[in-house]
């Protein structure tokens, strides 16, 4: 059965497919007791809230960690363009796993605390 986040990943073109791909995949490692969700029409990783979403773009992938993840990390931010809740990751280019990881983790453990 093709679940809704395939669904979602399948309305891009292949390279921005693949970015997606690694991203829910890497992510899906690092936090696996979280559910698989689509909020605001874009996927999401959910534990007791949701704990970041990602979309695709045309020359990008959205990395929404909620304002708390990006405050915390946005000192190493170097390179990429992000606002209060976003950041964006260009699809030319390699993930920030070490980055991603960091902020995942953060943001599991903040949520776990409220």
């Amino acid at each position: 059965m093709i679940s809704e986040i395939d669904l979602y990943i399948n309305t891009f073109p292949k390279n921005v497919q693949e970015k997606l791909l690694e991203l829910h995949q890497y992510i899906r490692i690092l936090i696996p007791e979280a559910e698989d969700v689509i909020a605001y029409k874009m996927p999401a990783f959910k534990q007791n809230k949701i704990l970041v979403y990602y979309a695709g773009y045309k020359n990008h992938i959205g990395f929404y960690p909620t304002a708390s993840g990006i405050e915390n990390f946005k000192h190493e931010f170097t390179g990429f363009k992000y606002s209060k809740g976003a950041i964006q990751f260009p699809i030319d280019k390699p993930l920030p796993l070490d980055l991603i990881k960091k902020i995942v983790l953060f943001r599991k453990e903040e949520d776990l605390k409220k």
